[in-house]
């Protein structure tokens, strides 16, 4: 399989009515938002969605989800150990070519293979570095935070003669939020995990149907929707991602502008 061949840089918008894109376990699940006001969804959020939509697509994931679990392992550990082999596990050369070869999540995000052995010493540590990295997503504008108090019509514990302590809780959601997030896609790390442009396409169409078939009761359907996905990519004299990134201004009502870069090509996606 051919790597990449040129280095892309992206970004995605996408809109947020009435959900709860990213809780905070340590604030009560309440939507990330940072000191300033702006709501955030953290890169493994966005990571997870992304690997989600890639296995539903057919490609066979390492950092499965237990609700999408697809295969027989319930860790990680035990599905790097029944795909990689032994013989696999104890060479860090031959652990990164079977890994990267076998899960498109490891070539393109990386891996950290860590895990004790039965024997003192035995074990394995090998850290993949992969090409593809993201940023946080932030909104562009202040975010609203509604609270609300929700309560059960039914006892979930006791004998049922009474409310039980579980009854009663609260749900938070973002009235409205637009927001961007920005990536890279490096040429030379690819080299190394054999990240090919086939599957930088799989990850663009991954991007543009981020939130299909990830509803819940905090994001019901139709509240987190892809605008659009802006798709650089460098020619032979590439730009340091912050200059390409800082190209595209995004506007309050979603409409944006793109600046001309010398020997960059920009493409536009509508979300599907």
């Amino acid at each position: 399989m051919a790597v990449l061949e040129k280095k892309i840089d992206f970004a995605l918008v996408f809109g947020v009515k009435n959900a709860n894109p990213n809780g905070d376990p340590l604030s009560g699940n309440m939507p990330r938002v940072t000191i300033d006001g702006a709501g955030e969804l953290s890169d493994v959020c966005l990571k997870r969605k992304i690997r989600d939509r890639l296995q539903e697509a057919g490609e066979k994931i390492f950092v499965q989800s237990d609700e999408n679990r697809n295969d027989d392992y319930k860790t990680l550990k035990d599905r790097a150990e029944g795909e990689l082999k032994k013989e696999v596990m104890g060479d860090a050369k031959k652990l990164t070519e079977k890994a990267c070869k076998t899960w498109i999540d490891v070539r393109a995000f990386g891996q950290l293979f860590a895990y004790k052995g039965e024997g003192k010493g035995s074990g394995v540590s090998v850290g993949i570095r992969g090409p593809v990295s993201i940023q946080s997503a932030f909104s562009h504008d202040p975010v609203n935070v509604t609270s609300i108090q929700i309560t059960k019509s039914v006892s979930g514990e006791g004998d049922g003669t009474k409310k039980a302590s579980d009854t009663m809780g609260m749900k938070h959601r973002i009235d409205f939020g637009l927001y961007v997030t920005y990536g890279s896609i490096n040429r030379q790390l690819a080299e190394k995990t054999g990240f090919s442009d086939a599957d930088a396409v799989k990850l663009q169409h991954a991007m543009l149907r981020m939130f299909e078939n990830d509803e819940s009761s905090a994001r019901p359907a139709g509240s987190m929707e892809v605008l659009k996905v802006i798709w650089w990519t460098h020619a032979q004299r590439t730009l340091s991602s912050a200059k390409v990134h800082r190209s595209l201004a995004v506007n309050t009502d979603g409409t944006y502008s793109l600046a001309p870069l010398d020997g960059i090509g920009a493409e536009v996606y509508d979300g599907q």
